[in-house]
């Protein structure tokens, strides 16, 4: 394999990840100077004001404020440390390129992130809150086709990023041209 064509793939990773990193940098950075829109949206998923009121499933709402910001800075907190983890990667993955960086490092770093924004679209956004709290029958409060975007850009930058030619492995399992 010529060098371009071994730097294609980890070319590919870094942008990807560099991508999902600018994201989450900017929705968390948005959350945290704009605190009240996302709180508002937290809250009434939480709630469940806005779903069909049917009596097996409001027992489920969480009508404490107290309980629905701590889960909102909590939301805040993940978004900013998987916002880190895909900068450092990011970062890593620019290293492997100019080849100073430890693929392996970069990899695991990404993976991390990317796992993180996984979990907080995937199994937080779209199980829990539209699942449990319903959010998918509100008109008004409804984040499922947000996390459905983001979870598609996350998982296919997981998936580019766990590929062994990003990681620079040779086919045959020998050590490849960043290792």
């Amino acid at each position: 394999m010529n060098a371009h064509a071994s730097r294609t793939l980890p070319l590919a990773v870094t942008l990807l990840i560099g991508t999902v990193a600018l994201y989450m940098a900017l929705v968390a950075f948005g959350n945290i100077t704009d605190f009240g829109t996302n709180q508002q949206f937290v809250r009434h998923v939480l709630a469940m004001d806005t779903t069909f009121k049917d009596d097996d499933l409001m027992w489920r709402a969480v009508e404490s404020t107290a309980l629905q910001d701590a889960a909102y800075v909590a939301i805040i907190a993940w978004e900013s440390v998987a916002a880190l983890l895909l900068v450092a990667a990011t970062v890593l993955w620019a290293g492997v390129l100019r080849r100073r960086t430890d693929h392996r490092r970069a990899q695991r770093v990404g993976a991390a992130g990317l796992l993180m924004v996984l979990l907080l679209f995937g199994a937080g956004f779209i199980g829990v809150g539209g699942e449990w709290f319903a959010m998918w029958q509100s008109e008004d409060w409804n984040g499922l086709d947000a996390a459905t975007r983001v979870v598609t850009l996350a998982g296919l930058a997981l998936l580019v990023t766990l590929l062994p030619s990003a990681a620079g492995a040779a086919p045959d399992g020998a050590k490849g041209p960043a290792d």
